[in-house]
């Protein structure tokens, strides 16, 4: 199965999501699960207008395919503001507060070590959660 790779952005009021390399199928919502939906209406849009056109529906989205959300690290503090403090990333990932804050509000970018371990804390921490039963 494919995979296509969607890019979630965070803008003024909500969120925005496209098609990496494919021009046309964008998507807004205000959590991840609606920006899936919208994805999912979007490109079944785009493929019904493709076919009405007579314009050949692009190969990635010929077939049977998955999607693979991607955002980048100040968009991500920002979706999760209201669930994580800053003192408890600071925990997670071992990055200090201040330094948090500013990739949140987009004073600076991480390096590329700071992201992978803001990635890895969030993979861990949701291993954690997946391995809990109540």
């Amino acid at each position: 199965m494919k995979s296509l790779k969607v890019i979630i952005e965070s803008t003024e009021n909500n969120y925005s999501a496209y098609v990496d390399g494919l021009d046309g199928v964008v998507a807004t919502g205000s959590t991840l699960n609606e920006i899936k939906e919208n994805m999912r209406e979007a490109i079944a849009d785009y493929k019904e207008t493709c076919t009405e056109m007579g314009c050949e529906i692009p190969e990635q989205l010929k077939g049977r395919y998955d999607f693979e959300f991607t955002m980048d690290v100040k968009s991500l503090l920002s979706f999760y503001t209201g669930i994580f403090t800053k003192a408890g990333l600071e925990r997670l990932t071992g990055i200090n507060q201040k330094q948090l804050w500013h990739y949140a509000n987009g004073k600076s970018t991480p390096r590329p070590a700071q992201v992978a371990k803001i990635e890895s804390a969030m993979h861990r921490l949701g291993n954690e959660l997946l391995a809990i039963t109540l």
